[in-house]
């Protein structure tokens, strides 16, 4: 039986198990009634013998189809979660790949699920010297482990994707822009605290973060776009940094009102 299980998540296994019992059941019953109703049409009522075997049949008959048709059904729906995991992970450092987190993220900044946010842009500072030094293999593991080190700095509920390369996207759901600081300092001081030992001894890991709070109706890509911009700053300022703005709180506003004000700016070393 364990076999026959095999491929399903035990709530799966215990649906099948459960579907079929109660449906067995209610054929028995049903199957008696009609029985005793039809006997007592014909005027001969129902012995013992025609009792059992109208329980019987439907057991021996249904109760295996049942079990089939319940069975796959599972599986149908085991298989297709699977699918879609697959399709929304990154395979190397199992966050949200790009288009799973571009997807996410935007129908949280619709306004119709009445959720906002910050999106933070997360680059590893100087991670071609990583490739060319200790081997495309420790960039890897590099990966995994800031992959790691991320989701664990994120409260329970925000995304996390990889956007690419040694690039990554944190959705903080409903974070407002004090939050958003605390959560990415927490990433940075984590990351630049790691262990990463590619040739045997300590290689410091680095990250520039840079943030969008959105504030109102915002378009991701819009987001996106100013988070991005806080990103290049903290590289330009000299890496391992943060750089956060508040998104103008339209996007239908007109263009001299959407500027980011620089006094909405911050860097890490501050926080």
């Amino acid at each position: 039986m364990q076999n026959v299980f095999r491929d399903l998540p035990p709530a799966a296994a215990r649906s099948v198990v459960f579907w079929t019992a109660l449906i067995t059941a209610i054929s028995v019953v049903a199957s008696d009634l009609m029985s005793i109703g039809l006997l007592d049409v014909l005027g001969n009522g129902i012995n013992l013998a025609g009792l059992v075997a109208a329980t019987v049949l439907p057991i021996v008959l249904g109760g295996p189809a049942m079990f089939y048709q319940a069975l796959r059904h599972q599986q149908l729906k085991a298989a297709n979660a699977r699918l879609d995991l697959l399709a929304s992970t990154d395979w190397l450092t199992d966050c949200l790949n790009r288009r799973a987190f571009t997807d996410r993220s935007s129908t949280l900044l619709d306004p119709s699920s009445g959720h906002s946010g910050t999106l933070l842009v997360i680059d590893a500072d100087h991670f071609k010297y990583v490739n060319d030094h200790f081997g495309h293999d420790a960039g890897d593991a590099a990966l995994q482990l800031l992959a790691r080190t991320i989701r664990a700095s994120v409260r329970q509920g925000d995304l996390v994707g990889r956007l690419g390369g040694e690039e990554f996207g944190v959705f903080l759901v409903d974070a407002d822009y004090e939050t958003a600081a605390v959560v990415a300092e927490r990433i940075r001081t984590r990351v630049a605290g790691v262990a990463f030992t590619p040739d045997g001894a300590h290689h410091a890991l680095s990250v520039s973060i840079g943030g969008a709070t959105a504030v109102g109706r915002v378009r991701f890509t819009e987001l996106f776009r100013l988070a991005d911009q806080q990103l290049y700053g903290a590289k330009d300022s000299g890496r391992n940094r943060i750089e956060l703005v508040r998104m103008p709180p339209s996007i239908d506003a007109p263009a001299n009102v959407n500027r980011v004000a620089v006094i909405d700016k911050t860097a890490g070393a501050s926080l």
